[in-house]
């Protein structure tokens, strides 16, 4: 052992001979290799963070629940209109602070041209900032304040297409249409996520002319009844016959007595795992599908998961009445 670190002294004093051009290549090569392993280490288990109070990056373990706050926050912002990308630059320049634009890409390993027009669309959404001084930075307002300016953004595409849905249907209307031979077709129409389904089941009630058929389990009927279906319910019951039927339960026990005016139109059954189901005038379905949360390996929890078929075909609907027919027994 002795001898190797003679030879290593004995090389470190005649043969390693830096100039200073040398020495300072060799600097500038460390500090990019530092910098992969740093890029490296944060896509891994460790993540870099500014400690604003001290003008200084460190390096902090990612949790799992700090990564399950992060996607949260991004899967809300991408129903707000953000893409991936626009995500990925705002998030880090909000937890950041000032940047220049070449340090943002280069942290998030995206390519400079990309980044610059990314932060310049984000300006034109008004969360994203440029500080003007050389050399040029940008800064992101607060994620409430983003927030705030993106909701106001959607809710002005909302009533501009509003406004011109008027124009828009006596333009479509003005244009020559072929005349097809209108016949009854039997359909199918998948859909997926929540909002998407109630928006299906509120069409399906509004246009029920007689009677209306609904089975809902706790979990069904607890969504139903905070989205304002049950007040539409109401509202329809006082033209057309309305039955619902739910499961032996607590929390089914508790919705149905918010629902006095279902007390002599509906049943409670010792059902267990059917999907929510309602009928139209045993005409059309709506079948709801509902992917209970679940773990992965690392023991993250994966969101749940909902779909739903409509369909008009005959056989279909009538497989669903003779269910329920057999349920309200």
């Amino acid at each position: 052992m002795t001898n190797v670190n003679c030879e290593f002294r004995l090389l470190s004093r005649n043969d390693i001979i830096c100039n200073q051009s040398e020495l300072g290549s060799i600097t500038h090569n460390i500090g990019r290799l530092n910098t992969k392993m740093t890029l490296i280490m944060e896509n891994d288990a460790l993540l870099k963070v500014h400690d604003k109070k001290n003008d200084s990056w460190k390096l902090v373990k990612k949790n799992q629940s700090y990564n399950t706050q992060l996607t949260t926050i991004e899967e809300t912002l991408s129903r707000f209109g953000l893409l991936k990308n626009e995500i990925r630059v705002y998030m880090f320049l909000a937890r950041s602070g000032e940047m220049k634009a070449g340090e943002l890409a280069e942290s998030i390993m995206l390519h400079r041209t990309e980044t610059y027009r990314i932060l310049r669309d984000l300006e034109r959404k008004g969360i994203v900032f440029s500080i003007f001084e050389k050399p040029l930075k940008f800064t992101a307002v607060p994620l409430d304040k983003a927030i705030d300016l993106l909701v106001d953004a959607q809710k002005t595409k909302i009533r501009l297409l509003e406004k011109e849905k008027l124009s828009i249907v006596e333009l479509w209307q003005s244009i020559p249409q072929h005349q097809v031979e209108k016949t009854k077709k039997e359909l199918f129409q998948m859909l997926e996520g929540e909002q998407q389904i109630l928006m299906k089941a509120n069409e399906l009630l509004e246009k029920t002319e007689s009677k209306f058929q609904l089975f809902a389990s706790a979990k069904y009927l607890s969504d139903l009844y905070y989205n304002d279906f049950s007040d539409k319910l109401k509202i329809q019951a006082e033209r057309v016959s309305v039955t619902l039927v739910t499961d032996n339960s607590l929390k089914s026990a508790y919705f149905i007595g918010q629902m006095q005016w279902l007390s002599e139109s509906h049943r409670i059954v010792d059902k267990q795992n059917l999907p929510c189901f309602m009928i139209s005038d045993n005409k059309e379905v709506l079948i709801t599908f509902h992917e209970e949360d679940s773990y992965n390996d690392d023991e993250v929890q994966k969101k749940h998961k909902t779909t739903a078929i409509w369909t008009n075909y005959g056989a279909l609907v009538n497989t669903f009445q003779m269910l329920f027919s057999k349920l309200v027994e």
